[in-house]
């Protein structure tokens, strides 16, 4: 049985102003792959989770982890985000 990988992956490409396409070329993976992972409908190989976030210069489990991720502004301000 394969655990779901959580990823903040759209966050920081948003924030980053990364298209998929860019970020694909530069891990060498198809555009559509990076969606899949944003999305949970796949699970990035090691290799690759690595290669993401050494494009990003960030370690790897701010991008990918096996729990859900918290809402950012209650792990940085550790108030709970307005409606």
């Amino acid at each position: 049985m394969s655990e779901q990988v959580h990823n903040r992956l759209a966050v920081v490409r948003a924030e980053r102003k990364v298209s998929r396409q860019a970020l694909a070329e530069a891990v060498g993976v198809h555009y559509q792959t990076i969606g899949y992972i944003e999305r949970g409908q796949y699970n990035p190989s090691l290799d690759l989770a690595l290669r993401v976030a050494a494009f990003f210069e960030l370690p790897v489990e701010a991008l990918f982890s096996l729990e859900p991720f918290g809402s950012l502004t209650e792990e940085i301000y550790g108030r709970k985000a307005q409606p």
